[in-house]
């Protein structure tokens, strides 16, 4: 009989030895999940999927795994902390996957277990291989790379999604009620559905219902149910809380509820139980209740538009789904994620010029908005490449507006640095060093600059565009009155002159300790 590996520490080698049994198990028990999702009538393909990711905790030491539909090198670029990420080697290099894995606290990965986890995104090759070859099976090539459960659109490396994230984590694994709060579009139900899918209740249904959407007469019929023959024709059915049993119900935009309604759902929620239209008994449920908004709850109870008493029964553990706006560094990463999951429909690359101009878009829409606009790129796009011609013109915005025109009439970086300069100087009252602080430029180059005259001829200037409210008002303190001396030309101070110099950004000109043309431009 083997007794394990040998060493001088028996309850090490015990230990170990435990662990490998465990191990072994675990491999089993994953190859049997698998089994079972491929005999099945009606094979799944996203449940052998979710199968598969469900049964990596069992194997190795980590949280969560997910098979992600980005590429192996935007993850290694930016690491998330506490999580590993492995290549999936596929057949279609323009639909890359990687297998990304949550570490558990506390602990690490041996070399063992590393090379457990790179054999495992051999088998998930092999399932993603079994997923394309299902596809006929699903509504549309276009939504080949979409999963229902909502926990892959969570995309985004930035700092405040690494934060939700955690946060969602923490949150899962309790069983108490939730509020997510966000404006419209950031994915609230999203995150709802990975509180469900990290918790106890992943097995159990996740009824989601939007209570704006919900007719005050049949509130009660929707939320709790009815019973047979209450009137006339009716059959009895099951309410949303009967359904959500052992699972999560999420109440989508909870705010607009009436107030009676309000006082319905807070006995509903208190004591976990309903009664039935037409029923004289109530009905224990076991469901965790989750409710998103995307307006302050807080505000609302302080205007009485919300009862005080549901507030504090939904408030205390909250989740705030940060704007699009506030996490910019993400946005390509979406637009690169909805780009890829219609390549089955067409392969579209984003220029340089079309992705700055969706990172100065302020998306008032957030993701929802995001995602509507690159499906409209799609259908729509003259070419392989994404060009700021193809975006709609809200997106292009005053990127297109001051930039387009320039790029067409062909004006040099010289002409630019010399209107903008102008610009500056009459914001800030004609005082120099103020502009000189703005632009972040010495005298001599703003000098330059302001000698520099356009090729229409000897004092012509081009019209710039309209100068942004945002910006005017930014630049408002300069053109507070400020002392004669602070004039960058002497004055009554008795402060000598700084020395004019005679050199232009075309470099013609009298002798001088300008600098040069290149200079200035890197500069500007």
């Amino acid at each position: 009989m083997n007794q394990g590996p040998t060493s001088t520490a028996p309850g090490v080698a015990a230990r170990s030895w435990v662990r490998g049994i465990d191990r072994r198990t675990a491999f089993a028990g994953l190859l049997t999940a698998l089994t079972r999702c491929l005999q099945q009538q009606e094979r799944d393909t996203l449940a052998l999927r979710k199968a598969f990711e469900q049964a990596l905790t069992h194997v190795l030491p980590i949280r969560w795994a997910e098979l992600r539909d980005v590429p192996f090198a935007t993850s290694a670029a930016r690491p998330i902390p506490d999580t590993v990420a492995v290549p999936v080697p596929t057949s279609d290099p323009a639909r890359p996957i990687t297998l990304q894995a949550r570490i558990e606290a506390g602990r690490t990965l041996s070399e063992w277990d590393q090379q457990a986890l790179r054999t495992l995104a051999h088998v998930a090759a092999l399932l993603v291989e079994i997923e394309r070859t299902g596809a006929r099976s699903r509504p549309s090539p276009a939504l080949a790379a979409v999963r229902p459960d909502g926990a892959a659109p969570l995309i985004g490396s930035s700092p405040a999604m690494r934060a939700l994230r955690e946060r969602i984590e923490r949150v899962a694994a309790t069983d108490f009620t939730v509020l997510v709060e966000g404006e419209s579009g950031t994915g609230k139900e999203l995150v709802a559905r990975h509180v469900h899918d990290l918790s106890r209740r992943a097995a159990g249904p996740f009824v989601a219902i939007n209570c704006a959407a919900l007719v005050e007469t049949l509130f009660e019929a929707e939320l709790f149910g009815i019973e047979d023959r209450t009137a006339t024709g009716v059959r009895g059915r099951r309410g949303k809380f009967e359904h959500a049993d052992g699972g999560t119900l999420f109440l989508d935009e909870v705010s607009d509820l009436s107030m009676s309604a309000q006082a319905k759902l807070l006995r509903a929620i208190q004591d976990l139980s309903v009664e039935r239209v037409g029923s004289c008994g109530a009905r224990r449920v076991d469901a965790r209740i989750v409710v998103a908004t995307n307006r302050s709850l807080s505000e609302l109870a302080d205007r009485g538009l919300f009862r005080q008493d549901l507030f504090y029964r939904l408030s205390g553990v909250e989740i705030r789904v940060p704007p699009l706006r506030t996490r910019r560094e993400d946005i390509l990463e979406l637009a690169t994620y909805f780009l890829g999951r219609h390549r089955a429909v067409r392969r579209l690359d984003l220029t340089p010029a079309a992705a700055d101009a969706l990172l100065l878009y302020d998306w008032p829409g957030n993701v929802r908005e995001l995602e509507r606009i690159t499906e409209g790129v799609v259908a729509l796009a003259h070419g392989d490449h994404i060009d700021l011609d193809d975006l709609p013109p809200a997106i292009r915005g005053d990127y297109a507006e001051i930039l387009l025109p320039s790029l067409t009439r062909g004006e040099t970086l010289r002409a630019w640095g010399s209107r903008y300069a102008r610009l500056i100087l009459e914001r800030c009252a004609q005082n120099k060093r103020q502009a000189c602080r703005k632009l972040g430029i010495s005298y001599h180059t703003l000098q330059a600059y302001l000698r520099y005259q356009p090729a229409g001829g000897a004092g012509e200037c081009r019209d710039v565009p309209e100068w942004p409210e945002e910006a005017a008002n930014e630049l408002a303190p300069c053109r507070a009155a400020e002392t004669p001396d602070d004039e960058l030309g002497g004055g009554a101070s008795g402060r000598q002159p700084i020395e004019e110099v005679n050199t232009s950004v075309d470099g013609t000109g009298g002798a001088g300790t300008n600098d040069p043309p290149e200079r200035v431009a890197q500069q500007w």
